[in-house]
């Protein structure tokens, strides 16, 4: 192989490599990694009220550099939105669905509205009163 080769052929790797780290402009970084950001709608039914349910969802959402928010809702559920990359958002969904507060009992959630975003909403995860 000619040295002339050799070096197209490195140039060829570096700029492949360097394709992956560089950002597209107006893309979030969430995008540039191949990480699609969602945003979702979810309701919670069991005993989440009076139980630090809003508080540990707000925690864990956190945790995982998830922004919207969470409320109590006058049928003794909880709802909410949720967005982020989809891998934090299917953590987060799971976590609702199975895990909630330590002293909650969740008999079912809800999960609708589901959509790709380009950009987040909010800047935190609040609790609505």
């Amino acid at each position: 192989m000619s040295a002339h080769l050799a070096g197209v052929i490195l140039l060829i790797a570096f700029l492949t490599m360097l394709g992956c780290f560089v950002r597209a402009p107006g893309l979030s970084m969430s995008m540039a990694e191949g990480d699609t950001l969602i945003s979702v709608d979810y309701e919670i039914f069991g005993k989440v009220q009076g139980v630090f349910f809003r508080k540990y969802t707000q925690a864990e959402g956190k945790k995982l550099g998830l922004v919207g928010w969470v409320q109590n809702t006058d049928k003794g559920t909880v709802q909410g939105q949720l967005q982020g990359p989809i891998s934090k958002v299917r953590h987060m969904q799971e976590w609702l669905e199975k895990k909630g507060s330590p002293k909650s009992h969740i008999d079912r959630a809800n999960f609708n509205n589901e959509k790709v975003i380009l950009k987040l909403d909010y800047s935190d995860f609040q609790i609505v009163k």
